[in-house]
């Protein structure tokens, strides 16, 4: 009897969907002696590649039928996967039913997420696209991968080849072992794509999630140093934080990078305008827009020069060589943005620790995405906080009515307090961040801390706007800001002191505008 990591491969099944290099895969098989069975459309590449090839139905003696639905559901292939070859009965079996062992199979499957996120496909066609008889085989090798070899990905091919022929037509158990775990790992990825698109399709929030996620990069650490991190992103989806994203010089990413550039990424793309935002630990440091994307910058920067020390850098124009002369004179982590001159990388390589980042990606965020925090154990799920309410949902309840110039202000502000942690105040002023009051416990606290920081940057905060994400629920969070001069207010509103909150803003002769939605983001 044979003894597992003993397996010579004499017979190899290659069933694929994906055909990339499968007939160089096959080819090279063949030079080892291998016999090769395969189906349908595989097997009639193989044959143009000049492979001889022995068909299913021949092995099983039962033809393919339904258009293909049934093709490898047999008790010969199953058994000449399954058969534990150090088991009397087992082998006994083989022999009375003339079972003949397959040692390795290649199968990939039919492309379900490809069809099911293609626009326009029918339920028929993505239906159509649920493998059965793949799954059902890669599953069968893997499990017994004690005797057989499964190969599911042609990433796969030239290194399993290689080993082959170096050790005389075997895979170690070690390898087999290997392969099993990324097969598995490939049908429960199949398999959760089925069930989201069926429940997707029923309840926004089912009974039981399930997603598969796939590595994207290692990262150089976690939150500290001592920590290991990765970036994984949802398998199928259309678009993630660092898709169509090039890195075109400095270190690899960190976690905290990744995180900063997904807040960087969400807050820019708020703005039509020439823009920049500057992310400092998931916050915004400075955010505006301009005549062009060095104003912009310029602009922003000026709202906190000392904490967007060392920072993340998200625009929406061409960094070129003006831009990238102002970007010298200071530290920044990484700098993303959707191109660069050649003139500007060359200024910029003088800077070999920042990450140069090339957005390529033009679609936009899927606004039926779920928004998903980790939590002990379990997700917290809710829908993404997209959009925002339009001026004319909004009602001035003041006295004084705002300007156009005033409601160009109070809006700004309002998108980017939207991407503030709460509590969270934004002080704008000629379409830039003055003053940002991030993550306080109390809503006062916040205001005293945008006004702290748009006076220690110099920033006038005469004739300013005021972005609360929620409503205040005392007079002193607006009052502070009027006495250093803000005359604008945006808040969501809301409050039992609404009525106290109005009449200081119309005792001070300011304007003041109610969303009726507020935006907290913890």
């Amino acid at each position: 009897m044979v003894q597992p990591g003993e397996v010579r491969v004499r017979r190899a099944l290659l069933s694929v969907s994906d055909k990339t290099g499968i007939v160089e895969f096959a080819r090279g098989l063949a030079s080892l002696g291998v016999e090769l069975l395969s189906t349908g459309g595989t097997a009639t590449a193989l044959r143009e590649g000049g492979l001889d090839v022995r068909a299913v139905e021949d092995f099983t003696g039962f033809p393919e039928i339904m258009g293909g639905r049934v093709k490898t559901l047999h008790p010969k292939i199953y058994a000449g996967l399954l058969a534990l070859r150090d088991n009397d009965e087992h082998m006994a079996a083989a022999a009375e039913h003339e079972v003949e062992f397959v040692d390795l199979v290649c199968v990939n499957l039919y492309p379900f997420e490809q069809t099911a996120a293609r626009r326009g496909a029918t339920d028929h066609e993505v239906i159509e696209n649920i493998d059965i008889g793949g799954p059902t085989m890669i599953r069968a090798a893997a499990k017994n991968f004690a005797f057989t070899a499964v190969v599911v990905n042609p990433a796969s091919y030239d290194a399993v080849l290689q080993e082959l022929k170096d050790a005389g037509a075997r895979l170690s158990l070690g390898t087999r072992e290997s392969l099993a775990a990324e097969a598995f790992s490939y049908t429960a990825r199949y398999d959760s794509a089925i069930s989201r698109w069926f429940v997707e399709k029923q309840d926004d929030f089912p009974p039981l999630l399930l997603n598969a996620y796939e590595k994207v990069t290692d990262l150089a650490y976690g939150e500290n140093p001592h920590q290991r991190a990765a970036y994984y992103a949802q398998a199928g989806a259309r678009m993630h934080v660092l898709s169509m994203v090039r890195q075109l010089g400095g270190k690899e990413l960190s976690f905290n990078n990744v995180l900063d550039l997904n807040s960087a990424r969400l807050l820019v793309q708020e703005f039509e305008l020439p823009a920049c935002a500057i992310i400092k630990h998931n916050n915004p440091c400075g955010v505006a827009v301009g005549g062009s994307v060095t104003e912009a910058y310029s602009a922003a920067f000026a709202c906190d020069p000392m904490s967007a020390f060392g920072g993340v850098i998200c625009v929406n124009r061409t960094v070129d060589a003006t831009f990238a002369e102002a970007l010298l004179k200071q530290f920044c982590e990484v700098i993303i943005a959707p191109s660069f001159t050649d003139e500007a990388l060359a200024m910029l390589a003088a800077k070999p620790n920042m990450r140069i980042l090339e957005d390529g990606e033009r679609r936009g965020v899927n606004v039926a995405e779920r928004d998903i925090k980790r939590v002990m154990g379990g997700l917290l799920i809710q829908d993404r906080d997209m959009g925002l309410e339009d001026r004319t949902e909004m009602q001035v309840v003041t006295e004084r009515k705002p300007t156009e110039a005033e409601w160009g202000e109070m809006l700004f502000a309002w998108k980017v307090c939207k991407h503030v942690r709460s509590n969270a105040i934004v002080l704008s002023n000629d379409l830039a961040s003055v003053g940002v009051g991030a993550g306080q416990m109390s809503r006062v606290d916040s205001v005293r801390l945008a006004i702290e920081k748009a006076r220690a940057a110099g920033s006038s905060l005469l004739g300013a706007a005021m972005a609360s994400d929620a409503f205040f629920p005392f007079s002193d969070g607006p009052q502070l800001a009027v006495d250093a001069g803000i005359t604008t207010i945006i808040q969501p509103g809301g409050s039992k002191a609404d009525p106290v909150v109005v009449q200081a803003a119309n005792a001070a002769g300011i304007s003041m505008v109610l969303t009726h939605r507020r935006h907290f983001k913890h």
